[in-house]
């Protein structure tokens, strides 16, 4: 069962995440250094240019073919040669060890180890990105392989802390001031001086 889903603030570009998992992953892909909403928004992007969002299709095309189209503007991302590349990147990946399928990336896994396994092995996916998947699928889609909320690590609680927490307007705007939060808090740790242990201080 999909539960609701509340991202990029487009109805249809919504709802091709909701029901096509190649979009899903290539959204959480693209999840980086740029909006949430600019991210996931992408593989609907990518759709009307191409007329598809086939694996199989797209890795097939010459990447630099795919790389100009990923950067008409609109452009998919903030930098959209070295992530549209990633994305060809991910359909090679997809194509050749799952069937073109994202969804068989995690439909037959036993435990949420193997999907752990499954997802790290995908490009562009290091290890906190593939835990805030298996919180997205879980979450939203009901994708529960046994220990799914100890691979999901602090994503699986109950704070609005991903994208796995967002399905409303409400919850998108306390996503993002959480994000902010965490922005800011990293940003003053930076910028503390670093405090004298007190047997240097003495010296």
């Amino acid at each position: 069962m999909t539960r609701e889903l509340y991202i990029t603030g487009i109805e249809s570009a919504d709802a091709l995440l909701k029901r096509d998992g190649t979009a899903l992953m290539i959204g959480m892909l693209l999840d980086q250094q740029v909006p949430m909403e600019w991210a996931f928004t992408g593989p609907y992007t990518i759709r009307k240019r191409l007329g598809h969002l086939n694996a199989k299709r797209i890795a097939a095309m010459n990447v630099d073919e795919f790389v100009a189209i990923c950067s008409e503007k609109p452009a998919i991302h903030r930098f959209p040669k070295s992530m549209a590349t990633r994305v060809h990147q991910l359909c090679n990946a997809l194509t050749q060890d799952h069937g073109g399928k994202a969804e068989n990336v995690w439909n037959d896994v036993p435990d949420a180890e193997e999907l752990m396994k499954r997802l790290r092995n995908l490009p562009g996916f290091g290890e906190e990105k593939a835990q805030i998947f298996i919180a997205l699928l879980g979450k939203r889609f009901d994708v529960r392989p046994r220990g799914w909320q100890k691979f999901a690590g602090v994503f699986s609680d109950k704070q609005p802390r991903s994208v796995a927490d967002i399905y409303s307007a409400e919850t998108l705007l306390k996503v993002r001031g959480f994000k902010q939060v965490q922005r800011a808090l990293d940003h003053d740790k930076q910028d503390r001086p670093i405090a004298r242990s007190k047997s240097r201080a003495k010296k």
